[in-house]
């Protein structure tokens, strides 16, 4: 649970001790039903809405309103935390929730500060998240972005909710691919000494193996300019992938993406062997031997085909380091691993999880999250930018245009396995139908109001008994509800690797807040000349500053304390 206890917690545990007692008083074989409190469809129904007696109807042999009834005897007034409770239909159970209870939450909620969207539900359970790993071939591009603030997103929920997350990145510095960016290298780095060539099959267009190779000659000058490829190969691999990841770190700084550790593919090859792993699958009896090939039997484990592991040459397939790589995070000790990849991996989950399976480790442990595409447009029309060949956009470009902020914002927006189409027209648009620029100007609102209270003399407000009587609202109660749901919501975006929940509830809450301050404006302002009104009205606002700040703060994007629109004066303007 979070640090606050919430209004509905607490009523489900007095909810689900009264269900207990009826079920041992019945004779009920085995563990009684979770009782669950769940909005009402229509707010005449009262604030939270029980279908516990329909779910001991059967069990029980009863008639579920005559269950219902029993359960409401039990609850009473719930120790003056409803106000009433009502029958409803076949036997649901609706609650009403006491205006005192609410204001008694909103004191917990600032006595917890920010720290009341945190909670201990992981029990500190380790977790560690795999994300980006792109192949330092290349700079990083829109769709790793989308990877990477996705990963450091729920990184940041998990964290919140009390597991003990770890982040990494797999630098993949083996293999036929960094081999090809080398070969590139080289030819652009004889091209700087007026070397002519044709570019290769396989060959890395992109100006920025210029920009390495360039790099090199100012290094090493002629050094490798005439000598035989073995003899340049392995130290152009090192200084093409030393360099490439330099930008690529570099690039997720300026993102803000942070990362515990950079594992290497070469290393972890050195250190944990592909040889032993194999060694362990073959005395498991799942490797067999065909055309000269170690096959990994993977279809025993659910996969579509089986699976090379070891090729004829000797030389082990991408797989084969994969399966090392997984080996030893769970050697490592942790309980769950999450892998966020390109949506174009899917069909490599099942071989992954199979791996895991044949090494004795629980497959489940394992959580594979699929990143959609990025198209990018302004305006609706699609939008090719920086220095590069083909259909690549580099993240970093996108970055300098529309900032962090918006970058990071828009690309949580959505359910990441969707597909995403990123308008820069808009992400750079200060107007409130940006999105990162309404949920900041609803931040920059709140800390507005409590300026202008401050140049108008309005003492500090202190929360003590009676700070918050004079909230009676409808709209003002509103808000506090909505203000509870946030430590639930922070943990199922967690839970359920979501982040694009904590955004739409960002939304919500702001534009509830708008509602408000708009339909009271004239007649119940937030500083009036009622003193008692005032203080309990900054109280409110002081709590939204917090959670707007909380929430914000979690998705990695700013919160100012001070915007303007271009057609209106200061945020709260009008106060």
């Amino acid at each position: 649970m979070s640090a606050l206890v919430t209004v509905r917690y607490n009523l489900t545990l007095r909810l689900q001790a009264a269900v207990d007692r009826l079920w041992q008083e019945a004779g009920g074989v085995g563990v009684a039903p979770e009782a669950q409190l769940v909005p009402p469809k229509a707010a005449e129904h009262g604030d939270y809405a029980a279908a516990a007696a329909l779910l001991l109807a059967k069990p029980l042999k009863q008639n579920p309103r005559a269950i219902a009834q029993k359960l409401q005897a039990a609850l009473g007034d719930a120790d003056g935390l409803l106000t009433k409770t009502e029958l409803a239909g076949p036997g649901y159970l609706n609650l009403f929730v006491a205006d005192a209870t609410w204001r008694r939450a909103l004191a917990d909620i600032l006595a917890a500060g920010e720290t009341f969207l945190r909670s201990d539900f992981g029990k500190g359970k380790r977790i560690l998240m795999e994300y980006v790993s792109a192949n330092p071939t290349g700079p990083l591009h829109i769709a790793h972005g989308r990877g990477a603030v996705t990963g450091d997103v729920i990184a940041n929920l998990l964290d919140a909710a009390g597991f003990c997350v770890e982040r990494e990145y797999y630098v993949n510095d083996l293999g036929n691919q960094t081999e090809v960016m080398a070969h590139s290298v080289h030819l652009r780095y004889g091209e700087l000494f007026g070397r002519a060539f044709t570019p290769p099959e396989e060959f890395y267009p992109g100006e920025y193996i210029t920009e390495i190779a360039q790099a090199l000659k100012d290094e090493v000058g002629e050094r490798y300019l005439d000598k035989p490829r073995e003899e340049w190969l392995a130290p152009l691999c090192a200084f093409g992938v030393t360099r490439m990841l330099e930008r690529i770190k570099d690039d997720l700084a300026r993102f803000g993406v942070r990362f515990d550790r950079f594992v290497s593919e070469r290393e972890l090859t050195l250190r944990v062997g592909i040889d032993g792993v194999v060694a362990r699958l073959e005395k498991s009896g799942h490797i067999y031997v065909q055309e000269g090939k170690k096959w990994f039997r993977t279809t025993a484990f659910g996969d579509d085909k089986d699976r090379v592991v070891i090729r004829e040459d000797g030389r082990p397939t991408y797989f084969a380091s994969d399966i090392a790589y997984h080996a030893d995070k769970m050697a490592r000790g942790f309980a769950e691993l999450i892998d966020i990849w390109g949506a174009d991996h899917g069909g490599y989950i099942a071989r992954v999880k199979a791996s895991l399976a044949g090494l004795g480790y629980a497959p489940e442990a394992l959580t594979v999250l699929l990143i959609q595409m990025v198209s990018l447009s302004r305006g609706g029309e699609a939008v090719r930018m920086g220095k590069r060949l083909g259909t690549a956009v580099w993240l970093r470009d996108v970055i300098d245009e529309a900032g962090r902020d918006a970058t990071r914002y828009f690309f949580v927006m959505r359910r990441s396995d969707s597909q995403l189409d990123f308008d820069l027209a808009l992400a750079t648009k200060k107007s409130l139908d940006n999105p990162v620029y309404y949920a900041q100007m609803g931040h920059a609102r709140m800390c507005s109001i409590a300026r202008r209270a401050k140049e108008a003399g309005v003492p500090e407000p202190v929360l003590d008994a009676g700070a918050l009587d004079a909230l009676t609202l409808p709209a003002e109660l509103g808000l506090i509800k909505t203000l509870l749901q946030a430590p639930e919501i922070v943990r199922d975006a967690a839970t359920s690797y979501e982040p694009h929940r904590v955004v739409h509830y960002l939304q919500e809450l702001i534009a509830e807040f708008h509602s408000y301050y708009t339909q009271y404006r004239n007649t119940d302002r937030v500083i009036s000349d009622d003193a008692a009104k005032t203080r309990a009205r900054l109280l409110l606002c002081r709590a939204l500053q917090q959670a707007l700040h909380a929430l914000l703060t979690l998705l990695g994007v700013d919160a100012p304390e001070q915007m303007t629109l271009p057609d209106t004066q200061e945020a709260g303007a009008g106060e």
